[in-house]
């Protein structure tokens, strides 16, 4: 089984920054995809961003040179640095981790970008 754990979110006016942490607890394979998702009231949840085993990594347009997704050190931890924040970015982010045919998923922690 696998836990995982977010911090960092909260209230923030347009134009700052947030710094998402997720850790992954449990049985955590050498290769796996560790992710952020974001989901809006009324609105389906979406791929922020992705990082791979090799760290390689991927975004969703509309955050892509704005938010940067990266590993700690211990490999079971994923960050996502948040600057220029828009108020269409307020919504609940979930971390996410996929290993072989699993998902797993935080409990998510509330973005809310003020005008």
């Amino acid at each position: 089984q696998v836990q995982l754990v977010e911090s960092g979110g909260g209230l923030v006016q347009a134009g700052g920054s947030l710094r998402l942490s997720c850790a992954a607890s449990g049985s955590i394979f050498m290769f796996n995809v560790m992710g952020w998702y974001r989901q809006a009231p009324g609105k389906q949840r979406e791929l922020v961003a992705s990082i791979g085993s090799g760290s390689v990594t991927d975004y969703a347009g509309s955050v892509r040179g704005r938010f940067t997704i990266s590993r700690g050190d211990a490999r079971n931890t994923v960050f996502l640095q948040m600057n220029s924040l828009k108020p269409e970015d307020t919504a609940a982010y979930y971390c996410n981790l996929r290993q072989g045919r699993y998902d797993y998923w935080g409990q998510g922690t509330q973005v809310t970008v003020s005008s």
